[in-house]
């Protein structure tokens, strides 16, 4: 009797030890891998249903109920009783002789349901359950991380620095996911170490192996609109939508801003007061330095503005090669092109058309500022006429009436008050 009560004791033991291991398996990757109960329960499940087809055949029918706050589970593997003599499917059939072994009180037709322990498996079995269980897991894991971030592509995340590479960086989110930044994604001043946090866009993701490859990118013009949004109130609730993007990273970046609203300044918003809103953005960017412009259809006028801070004189628009010639005073020559070119190719960028810089050294000594018509016309009229590259009276009367209408936006009986005056001072007719 002693005997018998030892090797019960024994059974209990290996099948309390079995329930640990398991439960210790599905517990841990519970609180790291942040997986629901939910999803925990189903997984465990759809693993013991995998690991007792194995054992008793595929056709075998059971009811699997797991607890995974606590680590109980039920088994029990269901059968239809059969009269004695004629059992037709043993997987799914049990006879009577041996039902009521298993319950007493059972008859022909009824299901008998048989408890099954984690003891009724070999050693060999429970490790690999465990080993089905942690596969699972982590595809689930994998799954999950990738349908968090497929649609995530050029949103704003942030996350703390992990590893610093050579060749990337790898950073961690709030959930403690994965994300790449690699060398060619990084503002070229970066500099990061472990525990530091950054932010970036979104670039890609993609399945290397089995694995979500999650990219994320510091250099993208996405990243900039980004941040502007969020620093910016207008832009976030769509008062001032942004029309263009275009970067040299950590060098200059132009902006091509529109307002539907006549009130709102869609540049001076975006700058704020003494440049307060864009600072945050120039010093997430590594000091690059931002250019904001006022949108227009007059390409004239756009290429004007995004040669900013080089006032031009005129400009020749051929729009069937996409090219502009560009001619100013020899002094603004390099304004336009800027350090290291990054002006000019951006301006390119920004207006879609090829702009070419000329110099225009004919000097003009019968001509007259603009600003010497101040007492006839009003001063926003002047910089009408100035923002166009007209800043002389001869530089006036250099474009057809119908081009200075068009790219002035002004009213005609305006510009035709302005070229009489003109041609009245340099004596013209």
């Amino acid at each position: 009797m002693k005997k018998e009560k030892s090797s019960k004791s024994n059974v209990l033991d290996k099948d309390s030890e079995s329930r640990l291991n398991l439960l210790m398996t599905f517990q841990e990757f519970k609180e790291l891998k942040s997986i629901d109960r939910e999803s925990m329960m189903k997984i465990l499940e759809d693993v013991m249903h995998a690991a007792l087809g194995k054992k008793f055949g595929t056709e075998a029918v059971f009811s699997v109920v797991v607890n995974v706050d606590n680590g109980d589970w039920l088994i029990q593997r269901i059968r239809e009783v059969v009269a004695d003599g004629e059992l037709e499917n043993e997987f799914t059939q049990i006879e009577l002789k041996d039902a009521v072994k298993i319950e007493a009180d059972l008859e022909e037709g009824e299901d008998c349901y048989e408890t099954i322990r984690m003891n009724d498996f070999a050693r060999r079995e429970i490790l690999a359950l465990r080993q089905n269980l942690i596969t699972k897991v982590m595809e689930y894991e994998k799954d999950n991380i990738y349908k968090k971030y497929e649609h995530r592509i050029g949103e704003l995340v942030s996350g703390e620095v992990s590893q610093v590479w050579r060749k990337e960086i790898l950073v961690l989110d709030e959930d403690g996911v994965e994300l790449v930044l690699p060398k060619s994604e990084q503002i070229p001043a970066d500099k990061y170490k472990k525990g530091d946090t950054l932010m970036a866009v979104v670039s890609s993701v993609n399945i290397k192996g089995s694995t979500p490859v999650i990219i994320i990118s510091r250099t993208a013009p996405t990243f900039l609109e980004r941040l502007m949004e969020n620093e910016i109130p207008e832009v976030f609730d769509g008062l001032i939508t942004i029309k263009n993007v275009v970067r040299s990273p950590g060098e200059r970046a132009k902006v091509l801003v529109e307002s539907y609203d006549d009130r709102i300044d869609p540049v001076g918003a975006c700058v704020g007061m003494k440049g307060s809103r864009i600072h945050s953005i120039v010093r997430e960017l590594r000091n690059e330095n931002i250019d904001v412009i006022n949108y227009t259809s007059n390409i004239s006028l756009l290429i004007a503005r995004a040669l900013n801070p080089a006032k031009i004189s005129s400009i020749e628009i051929d729009n069937e090669s996409k090219t502009a010639n560009v001619y100013m005073k020899p002094d603004q020559v390099s304004l336009a092109i800027g350090k290291g070119g990054y002006n000019i190719k951006l301006a390119s960028k920004l207006s879609g058309y090829e702009i070419d810089v000329f110099r225009d050294d004919v000097i003009e000594e019968e001509d007259v500022d603009l600003n010497e018509f101040s007492d006839e016309f009003d001063q926003w009229v002047i910089d009408a006429f100035k923002s166009i590259g007209c800043d002389t009276a001869k530089s006036i009367l250099s474009l057809s009436r119908e081009e200075l209408i068009h790219r002035t936006d002004l009213e005609e009986e305006t510009v035709d008050d302005m070229i009489a005056s003109v041609k009245k001072e340099l004596e013209v007719d």
